[in-house]
């Protein structure tokens, strides 16, 4: 027998991390990458920061099952991920709360990425030291 499980997903991208959130009704397990969100996020501002969507949609974590893919980046830009990504997948749950996430900044993809190292240049914008003799 074969259990169709419904869930809600959500893409969440920050600088080189991309993030695939699914969303359930279930005990309250929170999956990164097959580890447990404490073991994979060790920083309490990441997690934070994860716990924001939830927060601000007024909805209990414990309620849902979230399972997390990212891939990319750092530990920063895959927290951001998940936190747009997590927003996204509540807001397909729940259309009516959209205005309580985009008031709290979680709808709103973060554009900023590394600027491109030009010729010429040591980084992006560094020149070399000028020296007049």
């Amino acid at each position: 027998m074969v259990v169709a499980v419904e869930y809600y997903e959500g893409i969440g991208r920050r600088k080189e991390s991309t993030a695939r959130v699914r969303i359930a009704k279930g005990t309250g397990q929170f999956v990164v990458n097959g580890k447990n969100l404490d073991e994979y996020f060790t920083r309490q501002v990441d997690i934070v920061k994860i716990n924001a969507p939830f927060s601000a949609a007024d909805e209990n974590r414990d309620q849902f099952d979230v399972s997390v893919i990212v891939k990319g980046g750092g530990i920063t830009g895959q927290a951001e991920a998940v936190q747009l990504g997590a927003s996204r997948a509540l807001l397909g749950m729940n259309p009516d709360i959209k205005t309580a996430m985009r008031k709290a900044g979680l709808l709103t993809r973060d554009s900023r990425i590394k600027e491109r190292k030009k010729p010429g240049l040591k980084r992006a914008r560094k020149a070399p030291t000028y020296t007049k003799r």
